[in-house]
């Protein structure tokens, strides 16, 4: 028995025929994963659906409906553009900039280089040189879907007779509920969507844009000397812009300081 145990069983062969050998799968042979294709990106002309804060940055559109985004108009206010097509993204007049101010709030900026914010009325006007309390925006996200609030704690929608966008409503109904899309390409370089002079250090912050808005002919710089644990705690609140403001308005060396 030991003897026929070393005998190798196998599949019976007929006399002439050779045994075919089985080929191994060799582990680099596997079939490689494809990318996932975005197809609603692909339906808005690569302007991809932000599901988070840290996604709204550089250029973005907000859509309300389906290919429908706001427009800024040259007088200040907003209304809804026409609808486009599949594949078409939306025009030069209906991209924002977004500028993140801290985890939960942005800054949106309209291609006239105007801050957005809510005037007295609930209108959504574009008119403000820089970012303050009133100029800064919240997306809130729930259940997949998104809303964006104003800093009255109203979150903006359409007007029904005339197309214009406002925010009235305090509470984000089906009206309320919107896309904010972006075609910046996502990197791992915390940096990349962050303005120059917002690169560095407090200390350095305020030098930044104390250089970027002095209106004196030496260039000399004002800076505050008072104490800079204010900024720490602006930065945290959500109020580092009109903090820089304030303590430049102080050194009579900005522009925008009346």
């Amino acid at each position: 028995m030991s003897e026929y145990e070393k005998v190798r069983t196998g599949k019976l062969l007929l006399k002439g025929e050779k045994e075919k050998k089985k080929k191994r799968k060799h582990k680099s042979q596997k079939p490689k994963q494809q990318p996932k294709v975005d197809i609603d990106a692909i339906q808005h002309g690569n302007w991809w659906k932000t599901k988070t804060v840290e996604d709204i940055k550089g250029p973005v559109a907000i859509e309300f409906g389906k290919h429908t985004y706001i427009k800024a108009l040259d007088n200040g206010l907003f209304t809804l553009g026409a609808p486009h097509s599949d594949g078409e993204g939306p025009y030069p007049e209906e991209i924002l900039t977004a500028i993140q101010i801290n985890e939960r709030k942005i800054a949106l900026k309209s291609g006239y280089g105007k801050y957005l914010s809510v005037d007295k009325n609930g209108a959504v006007v574009g008119r403000s040189d820089a970012i303050g309390s009133k100029e800064q925006w919240e997306p809130v996200f729930e259940n997949g879907q998104m809303a964006l609030s104003a800093y009255t704690d109203c979150f903006i929608s359409i007007h029904s007779k005339d197309d214009s966008v406002i925010a009235l409503s305090k509470v984000a109904s089906k009206d309320e509920i919107l896309q904010i899309r972006s075609q910046t390409i996502k990197e791992h370089n915390p940096l990349k969507d962050v303005p120059t002079e917002e690169q560095g250090s407090l200390e350095e912050i305020e030098v930044n844009y104390v250089r970027k808005f002095q209106k004196f002919q030496d260039k000399r710089l004002r800076i505050c000397t008072e104490d800079k644990g204010a900024l720490e705690s602006a930065k945290s609140s959500g109020t580092l812009h009109e903090t820089l403001l304030d303590r430049r308005s102080k050194m009579k060396s900005d522009r925008y300081c009346k």
